[in-house]
């Protein structure tokens, strides 16, 4: 394709590692082969722009320029055939990442994600504000966290951002599958919880409740919660209890209420509903009804 464009393009010219930026006069683009290529603004009229985005993907030169790895790992996650000189030698797992719009420059973005970790970890941009981090499993005792990641990114950059953490592959076997799976399961997720930080497991509660049919998710909140329904006080109380693993000490402590209060309230909710949130599977259930009720 890119030899039939360049006969109609004299100026294209395809993107390589060893270049340090992309020429600002130029339009550039993805192609099916996740190779970036670009056409001088002086040969592109309006058609010619709306033509050539009809098959290939505008590519934002304010990202950071791919490497040779992120280069490979992007051609393997957007092709259907796994790419048999592309090995991996340790688990990895993708996390996903979102963060306001304009924040923050992706290129200082990048650069302070790699100052967190051992070695440099590829990046892959969706776009200017989200995208996936490929992550290999190590041993090291002092590797950190993605808590202590978006509280770091908070305190130095000013930086608002979520993670959604997928589990470990050992193995490119369905990885585009993998790959688009996570991101669609880390949109669906954030729309249900106020938490930053979010793994798989955590989130299988919430896509569950987002498969279910509205008027359902509606049946099963006013159906569990009954007249509690739109009592964010309580509901807020009970919240808090499955948050912190029902355990009433800590409940109250979080809640800066006496323990004795909260004991009484959650027999009143018992009494009220006839589900006692201090058995597991009631508190399984209530928290699926707060999910749908959101």
């Amino acid at each position: 394709m890119i030899n039939q464009l360049r006969k109609i393009y004299s100026s294209l010219l395809v993107y390589s590692e060893r270049k340090d930026n992309l020429d600002r006069t130029y339009k550039w683009f993805v192609t099916d082969d996740n190779e970036i290529i670009g056409i001088s603004e002086e040969e592109l009229t309006s058609k010619d722009l709306s033509l050539l985005t009809t098959f290939l993907l505008p590519y934002n030169i304010n990202l950071p320029l791919p490497t040779a790895e992120e280069q490979k790992w992007r051609n393997t996650v957007h092709s259907t055939e796994v790419n048999s000189n592309f090995e991996i030698k340790n688990p990895y797992r993708f996390i996903y990442f979102s963060i306001k719009k304009n924040q923050i420059d992706p290129i200082i973005f990048k650069d302070a994600i790699h100052e967190l970790f051992a070695n440099p970890v590829p990046i892959l941009w969706e776009n200017g504000h989200e995208g996936i981090i490929i992550e290999e499993q190590t041993v090291y005792e002092d590797s950190i966290s993605f808590e202590e990641i978006k509280d770091i990114l908070m305190s130095d950059l000013y930086v608002k951002i979520n993670f959604f953490i997928g589990s470990y592959k050992d193995g490119l076997e369905d990885i585009a599958q993998y790959y688009h799976s996570l991101i669609n399961a880390a949109k669906k997720v954030f729309i249900y919880t106020n938490k930053t930080v979010v793994t798989y497991i955590d989130a299988v509660p919430y896509l569950l409740i987002n498969q279910t049919e509205s008027d359902l998710r509606s049946d099963i909140g006013k159906t569990i919660l009954q007249e509690y329904i739109n009592d964010e006080e309580t509901l807020k109380m009970i919240e808090t209890f499955l948050q912190c693993n029902l355990n009433i000490s800590e409940t109250a402590k979080v809640l800066h209420m006496h323990r004795n209060s909260l004991q009484y309230r959650l027999d009143r909710f018992f009494e009220k509903t006839g589900i006692d949130v201090r058995q597991f599977h009631h508190a399984m259930t209530v928290y699926l009804a707060l999910l749908a009720r959101k």
